[in-house]
């Protein structure tokens, strides 16, 4: 599969391309600037001898791609798919964003988000995508450690039925974790929201917090 990440240069964007490029994927990494779009997968194929990235700005790169990750600040959503609504119509796109920010003596804080989560938003403005969202919680630091599998459940959100098994199927595909069909868009709140504790419970006990469902 070609996989392309939107906002791809920054940590969590450019761990995922990494793990994926070694489960044999084509990853195409792209930024607002196609420059910083090539520094980045000139990164992955260091991390990853034999792997298949490319780079280049945001509408390049998901162009030829099967699956989109949306991997860039909640504060740059609306205007980033608004640009990109036509390019991502018919594709899988994977909401990877989570609304916070960091307030000074309290950490991480979870935004209130106007239509419910970032997954809605993005649902709304892509009506012609099959926008699911998935891959919050993992830690950006854990993705980078290639050789280290990562004990951690994956929470898939989306009203997409074969749109979520698709990426199920990927995050399957990382060492140690457990792809889950946690339900329909409204949903992605309680997920987004958890990307907050984990950062303070990481930065707390000085350690890497990951989320594993028991029961299922």
């Amino acid at each position: 599969m070609k996989l392309a990440f939107v906002g791809g240069t920054g940590p969590e964007g450019l761990g995922l391309a990494m793990r994926f490029a070694r489960a044999g994927h084509e990853v195409a990494i792209g930024s607002r600037s196609a420059e910083r779009g090539e520094e980045a997968a000139a990164k992955v194929r260091e991390a990853v001898p034999g792997a298949v990235a490319t780079g280049g700005d945001n509408a390049s790169v998901v162009r030829d791609a099967d699956v989109v990750f949306l991997t860039f600040p909640y504060s740059g959503q609306a205007a980033t798919l608004e640009a990109l609504a036509g390019a991502l119509t018919g594709k899988i796109v994977c909401n990877v964003v989570a609304p916070l920010e960091f307030r000074q003596g309290v950490g991480a804080v979870a935004l209130d988000v106007p239509g419910g989560s970032a997954l809605q938003e993005a649902i709304a403005q892509l009506p012609e995508s099959r926008v699911v969202s998935a891959f919050q919680n993992l830690s950006a630091e854990e993705l980078h450690h290639l050789d280290h599998p990562i004990e951690a459940d994956v929470l898939v959100c989306g009203k997409d039925a074969e749109a979520k098994q698709v990426i199920i199927g990927l995050a399957n595909q990382i060492a140690g974790v457990r792809g889950i069909d946690a339900g329909g868009p409204s949903q992605s709140r309680y997920v987004e929201m958890l990307t907050a504790l984990l950062i303070n419970l990481n930065r707390k006990h000085k350690t890497q917090t990951s989320i594993r469902i028991v029961g299922i």
